[in-house]
């Protein structure tokens, strides 16, 4: 059945501007990058940008999120950066918080911070 998380593909009509968004953001350079497709390896999962955005609509009916350390200091270096925040981070009980973010391709990008997971 399920295994679990492999990868997330975010579709972007300007894949030049999407892979410098993703560099900053993530702090990483792609491991593949192809005109067609671009991917990152992030914490041993994928990450791909498809370029081919012809049929998405802007907005997502899902949030994927991607495991940080600490939220609240995730959520200061995007100011710096001036990133759109989709939802500031929120406590959903005990130590777990999740927040998100949007791309500049209307992607929503959930981080969450949950010292209890273990990969």
């Amino acid at each position: 059945m399920l295994q679990g998380l492999r990868t997330i593909v975010y579709y972007v009509g300007d894949l030049a501007a999407a892979k410098e968004w993703y560099k900053n953001i993530f702090g990483i350079e792609p491991y593949f990058d192809e005109p067609y497709y671009v991917g990152y390896n992030i914490g041993g999962f994928e990450l791909g940008l498809n370029p081919d955005d012809s049929g998405f609509s802007n907005g997502n009916h899902s949030i994927t999120y991607w495991g940080v350390k600490d939220i609240k200091e995730t959520f200061s270096r995007f100011a710096e950066l001036a990133v759109e925040i989709h939802e500031q981070p929120d406590n959903v009980g005990g130590p777990v918080w999740v927040g998100s973010i949007f791309d500049p391709f209307g992607n929503v990008i959930g981080l969450i911070e949950n010292p209890e997971f273990s990969l």
